[in-house]
């Protein structure tokens, strides 16, 4: 059943009823989505369209760029630049921002995107993503860098597509948090999910525990205390997950439940975090409290996290409210000294998983 057909473009006529520029929002959005919808048929061919494999070049963080990397940002820059609603763009793919061409009518908006976040899993055909962020641009002067580093909490909208057995759009203006799935007989997102609601408890839990023996003291107190189940101090068994693409991660928490970290750790004490903060964490972050969840670094409410620079990395965790806060509370207990030893039946003592000393 979908909801007596409400396509995006109806939803958007309605929400933005009472927000200033509501009609160049909304035609921005759709740009997006028709973005979106190119995207997908490319990720749906594969290796039918030649799309999959490395590019053989390296994206400004010196990742190697998958050929979907690259034709999905050109996808969304091509859409979005001519529309006069956009002043500029800042993309995973690109070092310096991408002002709109002077050819183009330049608007009062500015768009932070991962063209295909967990790209390196195309060639296994897991389900991937793009993750976008709109930010207000009051002045009619070339955007600069600095233009973009606002505070999450400060986004006009946000929102990601999913490309897996349904593509589906999930977005947020501030109203709460709604999924659309892509009708592809008809070309049209039809709203199918109304104000996704995350359970504020959950018994599921993603990390990459590859990474365990980086991780700081609350991690593991927190990851232990879960392996332990109904024999540790938390009376209760949870259940792992790992997809390694942070939509899919996302997408399943918004859906029933969850927490998501990708934690500070000690592999390069120059990278505080490994997601960027301008187009992945805030725009997720975001949805997640709209949809009645929590988003933290660990110590702070990711959302007022001020950026610094473009590419900014930050840790970031996610989910259920209560579990977060859980989780936060833990690392305030390591930064004051007041956490206890913790024990786990499944391994000796402090686990195997041995936290490094408190600095």
């Amino acid at each position: 059943m979908y909801l007596g057909r409400t396509t995006l473009s109806k939803f958007l006529i309605q929400q933005l009823t009472d927000i200033p520029d509501a009609s160049d929002l909304g035609a921005l959005l759709v740009d997006v989505a028709a973005a979106v919808k190119a995207i997908a048929a490319m990720t749906a061919k594969g290796a039918l369209g030649g799309y999959l494999g490395e590019q053989g070049s390296k994206n400004v963080q010196g990742e190697n760029q998958q050929k979907l990397d690259v034709l999905a940002h050109e996808v969304m820059v091509r859409s979005c630049e001519w529309g006069g609603l956009l002043a500029g763009m800042v993309s995973e793919e690109l070092e310096e921002p991408y002002p709109v061409p002077a050819e183009y009518v330049r608007g009062r908006y500015l768009l932070a995107f991962d063209p295909l976040d967990g790209s390196s899993n195309t060639d296994v055909n897991v389900s991937v993503g793009t993750i976008f962020s709109v930010l207000r641009h009051d002045t009619t002067a070339l955007p600069c860098a600095a233009d973009y580093l606002q505070p999450g909490r400060q986004q006009v909208a946000a929102g990601y597509a999913i490309y897996g057995p349904a593509t589906m759009l999930v977005i947020t203006v501030g109203k709460g948090t709604h999924g659309f799935t892509l009708d592809r007989e008809i070309g049209n997102f039809i709203l199918t999910h109304p104000d996704l609601q995350i359970p504020a408890d959950t018994g599921e839990f993603a990390i990459n525990t590859s990474n365990a023996r980086f991780w700081e003291p609350p991690v593991h107190r927190y990851v232990t205390e879960c392996q332990a189940g109904k024999t540790g101090v938390r009376e209760r068994d949870f259940n792992m997950r790992w997809i390694a693409s942070l939509v899919a991660e996302v997408h399943r928490i918004l859906m029933r439940g969850g927490v998501f970290m990708y934690p500070k750790d000690t592999r390069d004490r120059s990278k505080p975090g490994r997601l960027r903060l301008l187009y992945e964490a805030n725009p997720i972050s975001f949805l997640v409290e709209q949809a009645g969840g929590r988003a933290t670094t660990g110590s702070q409410r990711l959302l007022e996290l001020q950026p610094e620079m473009l590419h900014q990395r930050i840790p970031l965790i996610l989910g259920s409210c209560n579990e977060v806060a859980r989780i936060e509370r833990y690392h305030a207990e390591y930064l004051s000294g007041t956490d206890r030893p913790y024990t786990s039946p499944l391994f000796n003592e402090r686990s195997l998983f041995r936290p490094e000393a408190r600095a």
